[in-house]
């Protein structure tokens, strides 16, 4: 593992909670836990197996654009998989790479078969911000001769 993982900073900063569901629960059940954890995805888990994620945009394109009834649909029906996970050293150009090529706003974060928590396509460009806000502060250091010694 590298010094300085920008995915565990991540992480470290948003925190791990991490919500699921089973898949047996109905996408009603769903989306008032995202709901109430103001969150945009959940983690379907049988036990310890994982499933898939579902989430908002799952609950838009195939339950209200195919007049499905949320109270009478489980979230193993909508759910997104296979699913696609990265482990706690990838990168954040790694894990953009991986969102945009697979048309996916959250990945789980596994490590040894351990969810430590799921990053979004939000958490990347957040980081990407800042650090690009990094560089141009350290740039105008160096240019004003300020850097440390």
């Amino acid at each position: 593992m590298r010094v300085f993982d920008p995915v565990l900073f991540i992480l470290r900063k948003k925190g791990t909670d991490v919500w699921s569901v089973p898949s047996n629960a109905t996408v009603y059940d769903a989306m008032k836990m995202m709901a109430d954890k103001d969150v945009g995805c959940l983690v379907v888990m049988d036990g310890e197996e994982f499933k898939g994620l579902v989430s908002e945009r799952d609950y838009a394109r195939k339950v209200i654009l195919q007049g499905r009834s949320s109270k009478d649909t489980l979230a193993s029906e909508i759910m997104s998989e296979p699913l696609i996970t990265i482990p706690p050293e990838c990168t954040v150009d790694e894990a953009m790479r991986l969102i945009t090529t697979n048309r996916i706003r959250h990945l789980p974060v596994l490590c040894e078969g351990k969810l430590h928590g799921v990053i979004s396509i939000g958490d990347l460009v957040q980081w990407i911000s800042f650090a690009q806000d990094q560089t141009i502060e350290q740039l105008e250091h160096y240019i004003e001769g300020k850097y440390p010694c």
